[in-house]
């Protein structure tokens, strides 16, 4: 029997800790409409276009940030799963693997285990979406020139984990009733990415088929 879903995402289990927008900003604001939409039961598809009026970036920054919450969130849920010994190597089956490199510990791109390449990952967009050069927030202020740049580069990072969360773990969200909410959550980003060209086709072709079956 499926749990209710804030008994499968309980708040206690956020691999880490949620960004939120501040109340009366345009972004609060802008978040608000986008989630209202999503309640509205429109397609998803209309959901994920640019409001009339509204700023792209800013539209983008939004759904950055809640993407970010939605998948660590998931993640968090089902990481007891996600091992060192089930995971020692951050893959989408075995086709592929992703390793991590940054600006700081890691300058070549690593082999590292799954937990610890989500730990990473998480770390690396918190730092980045509570940057006020990256992500401003306060009116007035403009986003950076390789302000898309770099969400392009996030987005691209968090679908490795969908990516890896439907090839590795799927059973244990099946086994949580809630596979209805993940999938949700996948299609709501699958189009918003493909509406604005945010990720390079090539690094969809992991879960290509299964998007080709619940995304059209």
């Amino acid at each position: 029997m499926a749990l209710c879903l804030k008994q499968v995402f309980n708040k206690d289990k956020t691999f880490r800790p949620r960004k939120k927008f501040e109340p009366g900003t345009q972004r609060f604001e802008l978040y608000k409409k986008a989630q209202a939409s999503l309640k509205s039961g429109l397609d998803l598809r209309a959901v994920v276009q640019l409001p009339p009026g509204e700023s792209i970036n800013d539209w983008i920054a939004v759904h950055v940030v809640d993407f970010f919450n939605r998948i660590n969130l998931i993640y968090g849920t089902m990481s007891e799963y996600c091992t060192e010994r089930s995971c020692p190597i951050m893959s989408g089956g075995l086709k592929y693997e992703y390793r991590w490199q940054d600006d700081s510990k890691y300058k070549k791109p690593t082999k590292l285990s799954a937990p610890q390449y989500m730990c990473m990952l998480m770390d690396w967009i918190e730092m980045l979406i509570n940057n006020e050069d990256i992500f401003p927030t306060r009116i007035g202020v403009p986003f950076p020139k390789q302000f898309q740049q770099v969400c392009t580069k996030i987005l691209t990072r968090l679908f490795r984990v969908f990516v890896h969360v439907y090839i590795h773990h799927f059973d244990s969200i099946i086994n949580m009733g809630a596979e209805a909410h993940v999938n949700t959550c996948y299609k709501h980003f699958y189009y918003f990415i493909r509406e604005f060209s945010l990720i390079d086709h090539r690094e969809l072709e992991p879960l290509k088929e299964m998007t080709e079956r619940i995304c059209h």
